[in-house]
């Protein structure tokens, strides 16, 4: 039992699988792990909000799309 037994948590580590005695880290732990190593966040003061101003009203001509231009055809003509 050590690093070169395939069965056991040292060998798998040792050769780099993963197996019933090692089990691949979830995403759970994966997150918990990065979260536990980044450097704490500090909190910044709210700064007082600032007046929005209004939006400025758009005409519904303005918004609509220009009507296509209608395709010509080609008249007939007698002979």
């Amino acid at each position: 039992m050590g690093k070169g037994d395939k069965r056991s948590k040292k060998g798998k580590i040792n050769i780099g699988s993963y197996g019933v005695s090692r089990p691949r880290p979830s995403a759970v732990n994966k997150k918990k792990a990065a979260n536990a190593t980044a450097a704490p966040k500090v909190k910044k003061e709210k700064a007082a909000p600032k007046a929005k101003a209004a939006p400025a009203k758009v005409s519904k001509a303005a918004t609509t799309k220009p009507a296509a231009a209608k395709k010509t055809t080609k008249k007939k003509t007698e002979e």
